[in-house]
């Protein structure tokens, strides 16, 4: 399967402009099979699908990760 190495995740921010976080591919799969992406911090943890459908998975302790508003893979 081909999946990309790295997305926008785009998260609606609340009387603000969106919020863009940019993840990329580790090395990792999710409970689904599917590469595990996260950005620089390692915060941001998510499984994606090669169709792009997004699981958002905790990295912490007590931590509620919203859903993206749009996803879209980026080129290399």
């Amino acid at each position: 399967m081909e999946y990309a190495e790295s997305y926008e995740l785009v998260f609606q921010a609340s009387g603000m402009e969106d919020d863009a976080v940019i993840v990329r591919r580790t090395e990792r799969a999710g409970a689904g099979g599917h590469p595990v992406y996260e950005d620089d911090t390692g915060i941001v943890r998510a499984e994606i699908s090669e169709r792009g459908e997004v699981r958002m998975l905790a990295s912490g302790g007590h931590q509620a990760p919203g859903m993206p508003v749009s996803v879209r893979p980026l080129e290399p």
